[in-house]
């Protein structure tokens, strides 16, 4: 017979609510099953006789029997004419084999990963914010999404293309998408692009993969901004790029320190041969990369026949001004590969991004990304080809950019207002966030868990610097939040950080 806990064991699995839609005799077979495979019945093993199971159960002996011979059929047990039913021997190497020594300490299995595999656990991956908490960066208001208009669209989508729609779409993407976002960048981004040199994708952090995977060989070095988008460095450092960190003043990028670094680098057998950057609203700065350092990276990188990665992650919202265009317009010698993406634009839950590439590189980096996911999702992206095209996206970009702006500068009246004694705001020309600097004396990562756990979610600057010397603070998120909400937000961080600094979680205010 089963021990009591073991008989427990089954009938909690027989009458757990989530296992009701399974017949009886299978609930009762795959609780005896689990716990054959976790161990508690060992290899030879006797069961209970199907009547004394019943009997125990309160289920009918054909009940039993059923589960019985659906285990003998998987080889979970074996069934012996005149002696009874025993836990098979072949079970060893699914649970008994496997287990600790009884009485010895239990020990994880090692599992060995690849350099690449152990890299990209321990950075923890890329954290998306999920829920819109406050101050989630980088997060879109959605609850003034045109949803009528786009389900007006998608309809006429499947109107047209029927079940066709349902098929793969090509790897590049839908053609009618990639020449919608061609004529838009042309026209809003003063890009020079055309539909045969769009590659559509699900996200920006898959076209920084691609870039890092496909133009670079592990070990090769990459000029990054110092401070960096911590998404991007991530993806490097997975595809075993070495990282080197070049400053950033108001000016963007200081281009100048490239050719003392590459002159290093050569000399240690590391060459560079691309450069990431995010000229028209770096993160996490907001500065503007100028005029004269953009010219002199595009004629870095046609003497070293080298790449730029331009990331234009939200440059449709600028407050100050019109916006400058994309570095990808001014490269006649196309060595820059633009990055944009619609979760910023538009939602999050839209997954679709492209690369604008230099014709060269079209079908290398096509090729790549049908070993990544193969293709992006055709009812998507033929129902934004028509919202683009229909003049929605142009519409809902202008509208929400009033709505940032304003929230922008609500935000920067509440940090000076409520948190005067902590913060100093730098308020951005443009964005959907707003860097944030600690001045009274608070510990960054003290007030980053304090602040998570009382349910705000704050992206601390150290973590984005490499070696430039900064002061630490946070960058905030205003976009998706109403100014009443970010008036709540707000008044509830002041609070976290006037407890933090009365039980002494602070430090002198310095520069690292």
């Amino acid at each position: 017979m089963f021990k009591h806990a073991q008989l427990d064991s089954v009938k909690s699995w027989i009458n757990d609510p989530a296992n009701s839609a399974l017949p009886l005799h299978a609930r009762l077979q795959r609780a005896v099953r689990q716990l054959i495979l976790d161990g508690v019945l060992d290899a030879g093993k006797p069961l209970p006789a199907t009547r004394a199971l019943a009997l125990s159960l309160g289920v009918s002996r054909d009940t039993v029997e059923a589960a019985y011979s659906q285990l003998h059929a998987q080889g979970f047990i074996e069934r012996r004419v005149g002696s009874g039913s025993y836990v098979s021997a072949r079970t060893q190497c699914l649970a008994g084999g496997s287990q600790p020594a009884r009485g010895d300490a239990a020990s994880p299995p090692l599992h060995r990963l690849s350099a690449r595999g152990s890299t990209m656990l321990h950075s923890g991956g890329v954290r998306e914010f999920l829920a819109p908490r406050a101050f989630a960066p980088g997060v879109p208001e959605t609850r003034s999404f045109p949803l009528s208009t786009w389900e007006r669209l998608e309809r006429q989508v499947l109107k047209q293309h029927g079940t066709r729609a349902l098929l793969h779409s090509a790897p590049q993407g839908m053609e009618e998408l990639r020449r919608a976002i061609a004529d838009y960048i042309n026209l809003e981004r003063g890009a020079h692009a055309s539909a045969d040199r769009v590659l559509v994708l699900t996200s920006s952090q898959q076209a920084l993969t691609l870039c890092a995977q496909v133009l670079l060989d592990p070990g090769e070095a990459i000029f990054v901004e110092d401070p960096m988008y911590h998404g991007a460095r991530k993806a490097f450092e997975a595809a075993g790029l070495a990282c080197v960190p070049v400053p950033v003043d108001a000016n963007g990028m200081q281009v100048e320190h490239l050719a003392q670094h590459a002159a290093t680098l050569e000399a240690s057998g590391t060459p560079a041969r691309a450069v990431f950057v995010t000229p028209s609203h770096q993160f996490p700065t907001g500065a503007t990369l100028s005029l004269e350092r953009r010219l002199a990276l595009i004629e870095w990188a046609r003497q070293q026949q080298g790449w730029i990665i331009e990331d234009d992650y939200d440059s449709e919202f600028h407050y100050a001004g019109k916006p400058t265009a994309c570095m990808q317009g001014l490269d006649r010698h196309a060595r820059t590969i633009y990055i944009g993406t619609f979760s910023k634009s538009l939602f999050p839950g839209l997954r679709i991004a492209y690369m604008v590439l230099p014709p060269a590189l079209v079908a290398p980096m096509t090729v790549a990304r049908t070993l990544l996911d193969g293709h992006s999702a055709p009812i998507p992206q033929l129902t934004l080809a028509r919202f683009i095209d229909g003049g929605h996206f142009g519409a809902h970009v202008r509208t929400m950019r009033a709505v940032y702006a304003t929230r922008r500068d609500v935000l920067a009246q509440l940090v000076r207002q409520h948190l005067a004694d902590f913060l100093e705001p730098c308020v951005p020309d443009g964005g959907m966030q707003m860097p944030c600097l600690l001045t009274g004396g608070i510990d960054e990562t003290h007030a980053l868990d304090a602040a998570r756990r009382a349910g705000i979610d704050l992206l601390g600057l150290s973590a984005l610097h490499a070696i430039t010397p900064h002061r630490s603070g946070f960058l905030m998120g205003f976009a998706a939040h109403a100014p009443h909400e970010l008036e709540v937000a707000v008044t509830e961080l002041a609070e976290v950080l006037r407890i933090l600094k009365k039980a002494g979680r602070c430090h002198p205010a310095k520069r690292y």
